[in-house]
């Protein structure tokens, strides 16, 4: 699954711990989300998209192998 969370992040000023601390985990997992270690649970997708005010299919799009 792709996504623009780092884009996201860079247009908002936001590094990933400021990230990880509005959404309440921790910086490693932003950082195994924006690199697809990591797929994220819909409520953490749904708390991603409120912080950037995107929808979650303007934050993650999945790709042809999901």
């Amino acid at each position: 699954m792709k996504n623009t969370i780092k884009i996201q992040r860079a247009i908002n000023n936001l590094t990933q711990e400021e990230l990880a601390n509005k959404i309440g985990v921790s910086r490693q997992t932003i950082n195994s989300i924006e690199t697809n270690r990591y797929i994220p649970s819909t409520l953490l997708a749904m708390k991603i998209s409120k912080v950037f005010k995107m929808t979650v299919n303007d934050i993650f799009e999945l790709e042809e192998n999901d």
